[in-house]
C-alpha cells in the first residue's frame, strides 16, 4: 500500500466555514419577514377580538352553560405557530443573518404572547 506524499499530510485541510450572506440580503430578507409577519400577527389579533366578541358570555340568565371540549388541531395551531416562529429564528440565526434573526425572534415573542392569550380564551 502506497503512503500519501508526505507534503500531503503536513498541510492540515482548513476547517470549512459557511460564507455569511451579504448585509443587503440579510436587510432584504429582514423586511419581507417583517412585513409578512405583521400582517399575521394583525390578523392572529382580529381573530382573536372577533372571536372573543362572538363568544362572550350573554347577559340572558336562563342561557344554558355549557363546556366545550377543545379540538386538539386548534392547540397544535395555537402553540406551533410560535414553535415554527422560534425555529425560523434559530435557522437565520444559524445562517449568519442577524437582522432577520431578531427580526424573526421579535415575530416569535408576539406569537407566544398570542398562544397564551388564545389559550386563557380557549380555557375560559
Amino acid at each position: 500500500m502506497a503512503l500519501p506524499p508526505a507534503d500531503d499530510q503536513d498541510t492540515p485541510t482548513p476547517p470549512q466555514s459557511r460564507e455569511r450572506p451579504s448585509r443587503v440580503i440579510d436587510i432584504a430578507v429582514a423586511l419581507l419577514f417583517l412585513v409578512a409577519d405583521a400582517v399575521i400577527v394583525v390578523v392572529a389579533a382580529m381573530l382573536f377580538v372577533m372571536v372573543g366578541m362572538g363568544s362572550a358570555k350573554s347577559s340572558n340568565p336562563s342561557a344554558t352553560v355549557h363546556s366545550r371540549d377543545v379540538p386538539v388541531l386548534m392547540w397544535l395551531v395555537v402553540w406551533g405557530v410560535p414553535v415554527l416562529a422560534v425555529t425560523g429564528a434559530v435557522v437565520h440565526a444559524r445562517l449568519r443573518m442577524p437582522v432577520t434573526a431578531v427580526v424573526q425572534s421579535l415575530f416569535a415573542l408576539a406569537c407566544t404572547f398570542l398562544a397564551v392569550i388564545w389559550t386563557r380564551m380557549l380555557l375560559s
